[in-house]
């Protein structure tokens, strides 16, 4: 039996990946994507959700990468309104810090190397008299307020491939790659599903494997030469709500780095990260005990009120993939994406080093632009103006599309309808178009959430457990009591039986 040829074969289900398994298909290629998890189960779910410029790599001299991350945000905002939305941040000036010149002198910069049609500038703040500083300690008098985006991370990353695979790519979760060979023309894949291997051909090789790209590289470079990561780890808390409002701080730390605190899931407050060094050894990533105490205490530095152990209702912890360019510390390593493209002893192969969720659609366009003679196409930037599934209004258009959904679904909670709209933008009409009374919901597990919207996301954005739909597709998770995430993990379990000859 002859094997498919498929054009691209891509390694790494996160951001990386099912970017360019979208600008790929886009273009009509045959791309295979494999994936041995689940879509955004490490890095790419790991983020501080910010879709930002990067205000602290401004003074590690990173211009390009800024300025690059600058001209995403606004591009992102229009593909993406229900799941990536503006926020303001408030930078309170602190004495022994970078002073206030600097900062006004890195947020010019920052208002100007990108360019701006939707955000607002940055702005002065009295901490003293605005509502924003009452949360904060009393010695801060002063700060400003920029503008940069939220983003629910793991949400771009199902969406993304999920337009890839309505574009033709052939996405495969809990799929691993178990061996590699390497021909003058194409590339033969060995890959485990559900305990079957089978091989697949590829003419282009795209390894997007995360913290996983030397050993993936190492299947099939045995030179020894293959390790050229910078594995960190950050981790993030999550505690009960420190303060009212929608904006979000940037608190500077007495060892020169930044820490995030941002309103989360409504009930709670996000705060976060650290820059640890991680090793294979070390098994999943995990917080430790003292990046636990490093956030509390940073930033217990700033809220009037400190940050407890015992205000932690959850922490999660991810790997960055960054490429090792020699810097002294985990802080200062470069953010910025790295391409090792060899078509020098075979078939070509695209190894990615680093990147950030606010520069996936450039770096799939370059990766792309990289292939184009292989791949024989051109390097055209149509992802600039597409949406992603469910984007297909105006950013500042969302409270009209509740609005509007409300009235269709008024037997439906408004907080409910508001959730699914934020999720699926106006896929949420398409979830609901037959749902006539609460009862074509089908069954409620708690905290809004409907069998009707789990089938949606095994349908359409490759969900296959709980864990999925509640901490990855969402964060409901954080909402539910233990009763209600058993039983959606009790009907996961009684779908898979049933599918079961």
């Amino acid at each position: 039996m002859t094997v498919p040829m498929y054009d691209l074969a891509i390694i790494g289900g996160g951001i990386n990946g099912v970017g360019i398994a979208r600008d790929a298909a886009g273009r009509g290629l045959k791309v295979l994507l494999v994936e041995r998890d689940d879509l955004a189960s490490h890095t790419s779910s790991a983020s501080t959700k910010l879709v930002h410029g990067g205000l602290r790599y401004l003074e590690h001299y990173e211009f390009n990468l800024v300025r690059k991350a600058l001209k995403e945000r606004e591009v992102l905002l229009r593909a993406a309104p229900h799941i990536i939305w503006p926020m303001r941040f408030v930078l309170p000036v602190d004495k022994g810090m970078r002073p206030a010149w600097l900062l006004r002198l890195g947020l010019f910069l920052y208002d100007h190397l990108g360019g701006r049609e939707i955000l607002p500038a940055t702005s002065s703040v009295n901490l003293l008299k605005d509502r924003r500083g009452d949360t904060l300690q009393k010695r801060l008098r002063k700060g400003f307020a920029y503008s940069d985006c939220w983003v629910e991370d793991a949400r771009l990353v199902s969406l993304t491939a999920r337009d890839a695979a309505e574009r033709g790519a052939d996405i495969r979760t809990r799929t691993e790659c178990i061996a590699l060979k390497r021909g003058a023309d194409r590339w033969n894949l060995d890959i485990r599903q559900n305990g079957a291997v089978t091989t697949e051909q590829a003419r282009v090789l795209v390894n997007a494997a995360g913290p996983w790209v030397d050993p993936v590289t190492a299947m099939y470079d045995q030179s020894g030469n293959a390790a050229k990561l910078r594995l960190v780890k950050g981790s993030h808390i999550v505690v009960k709500r420190k303060y009212e409002g929608d904006h979000s701080y940037i608190f500077q730390n007495r060892d020169g780095r930044i820490i995030f605190a941002i309103p989360y899931e409504g009930d709670y407050t996000l705060i976060g990260t650290t820059d640890q060094p991680w090793s294979y050894a070390e098994g999943p990533a995990e917080i430790s005990d003292s990046e636990i105490d490093y956030l509390c205490d940073a930033a217990s530095e700033y809220f009037e009120k400190p940050v407890e152990r015992t205000d932690i209702v959850w922490n999660y912890s991810g790997v960055r993939p960054l490429f090792d360019d020699h810097s002294r510390t985990a802080a200062t390593v470069t953010r910025d994406f790295v391409f090792d493209y060899d078509n020098d002893d075979g078939a070509p192969v695209l190894s990615i080093f680093g990147g950030k969720i606010t520069t996936y659609r450039v770096l799939a366009l370059q990766a792309i632009r990289t292939l184009s003679e292989e791949l024989d196409v051109d390097g055209d930037d149509w992802t600039k103006e597409a949406h992603l599934p469910g984007g297909d209004f105006a950013p500042n258009g969302f409270d009209a599309l509740v609005d509007q959904y409300s009235g269709r679904w008024s037997f439906i909670d408004r907080l409910v309808l508001h959730r699914l709209v934020r999720a699926y933008g106006t896929d949420a009409a398409s979830i609901l178009e037959d749902v006539q009374t609460v009862a074509d919901l089908g069954q409620e597990f708690g905290a809004g959430l409907y069998e009707i919207e789990i089938l949606w996301l095994i349908d359409r954005e490759f969900a296959c457990s709980a864990d999925d739909v509640l901490w990855r597709r969402s964060k409901l998770g954080l909402h539910m009591t233990d009763a209600d995430k058993r039983a959606v993990a009790l009907w996961f379990d009684q779908r898979s039986r049933k599918a079961k000859p």
